[in-house]
């Protein structure tokens, strides 16, 4: 089976969606309708999704193959080579929802191969790519209660330290959801550290970054700030 082939596959896909709603839950409900090819196993179905996340455009059919990766990648037999091939998913990123769908399978590799995955977090963070960038620090938690086991507090602080300055709107968004999450499993390591950079919070992350402060913390990071 080769590329002639999954192109047969991306366009019964694309076929499909033509006839789907827009909004989420409808493309969600038809992706649970079988594809010719969805009796295949894990190791040939996910060069046909990877082949469609890469050369197809439209949204819709994208969201079909995670949501096919979402369901199988993180089941236990499948882990390593879905790590292997969906971090090169991250190369096709072209916003933020799909940036954020794969955090959210990242994230739970990152349990399983914390070594690996940081590592490739880090080299991430100091991406050209801003859309990497992003990825670097929302894929460290994604959502904290969805997880069980986290690293360090030391270890994952300094990828966002490095992203405090930066210029993208959406880098910001990503910093200021990671310090929430990294609140709510270290809080006070999180507060001491925005009390000490928190002239280097951007306007865009604080408000995330602060929205599950108690009122006395929020008081307190707000008159810090002011002054």
């Amino acid at each position: 089976m080769g590329p002639a082939d999954f192109e047969i596959y991306r366009k019964e896909v694309a076929a499909r969606m033509r006839k789907t709603g827009v909004t989420i839950p409808e493309v969600r409900r038809a992706f649970r309708i079988k594809y010719s090819f969805s009796a295949l196993p894990f190791t040939e179905q996910l060069p046909i999704w990877t082949y469609i996340w890469k050369e197809e455009k439209n949204y819709k059919v994208r969201c079909q193959a995670f949501f096919y990766c979402e369901v199988h990648a993180l089941k236990e037999p499948h882990r390593k080579i879905a790590w292997t091939v969906l971090r090169q998913w991250q190369n096709y990123v072209d916003g933020w929802p799909f940036c954020d769908g794969l955090a959210k399978i990242y994230t739970q590799l990152l349990v399983t191969y914390p070594e690996e995955v940081f590592g490739q977090l880090a080299k991430w963070n100091i991406s050209k790519d801003h859309w990497k960038r992003r990825q670097s620090v929302v894929s460290l938690l994604y959502y904290s209660r969805t997880k069980k086991i986290y690293l360090p507090f030391e270890q994952m602080i300094p990828l966002l330290d490095n992203l405090m300055e930066d210029e993208q709107y959406y880098v910001q968004k990503g910093v200021g959801w990671s310090l929430r999450e990294l609140h709510n499993v270290y809080p006070e390591k999180t507060f001491s550290f925005l009390r000490s950079n928190i002239k280097r919070v951007s306007a865009i992350a604080f408000s995330p970054a602060t929205e599950k402060f108690d009122i006395k913390k929020k008081q307190l990071i707000l008159s810090l700030r002011r002054a």
